[in-house]
């Protein structure tokens, strides 16, 4: 099956919030706490998150689609990380469901917010990946980002700690 790839528009809040939500889950059931997993996702991937992240100066997002399922998306945002600069954005989230992983599909959604994100003039496109996250880690070094910082973060009552890492544009 192939997914396609498109702009997110204001009515697509919901299928960001559910393939967010869907996608936290794959990736962190069985590494943080059952209810602070559920706890999360009701919290950080609702639709009242997108639409805030959404209306931010320079805010834009792409969805992934297969049959007008959503299957992954990437999310560009005014930067909240430490060690931001002017001129620099956020890759907030770039997220896909795990069994499309290795088909192509970040380097999909990571094309055009790093192209939006030019066209922009920003200096650096930023993320923050979970330290434990060893295969998007390796994803992101193959397509440029170099680790400038870290950064700490809570779901429930764990503390995890992020890399922060930059790609020059």
């Amino acid at each position: 099956m192939s997914w396609t790839l498109r702009r997110a528009a204001a009515d697509d809040i919901d299928r960001l919030a559910v393939v967010g939500a869907a996608t936290f889950l794959d990736a962190f059931a069985g590494v943080i706490d059952g209810d602070a997993v559920v706890a999360h996702c009701l919290g950080q991937h609702d639709a009242a998150t997108y639409r805030a992240l959404l209306a931010k100066r320079d805010a834009a997002a792409w969805l992934a689609e297969i049959g007008g399922a959503p299957v992954g998306y990437s999310l560009l945002c005014p930067p909240d990380l430490p060690g931001a600069q002017a001129g620099d954005i956020e890759l907030k989230r770039i997220y896909a469901l795990s069994r499309f992983q290795g088909s192509g599909i970040g380097a999909a959604l990571l094309a055009p917010a790093a192209a939006h994100a030019r066209n922009g003039s920003a200096a650096r496109l930023l993320l923050g990946v979970y330290q434990g996250n060893a295969r998007a880690i390796a994803f992101y070094r193959r397509e440029g980002f170099a680790v400038i910082g870290t950064r700490s973060f809570a779901v429930g009552s764990a503390t995890y700690q992020d890399w922060v890492m930059a790609l020059p544009l």
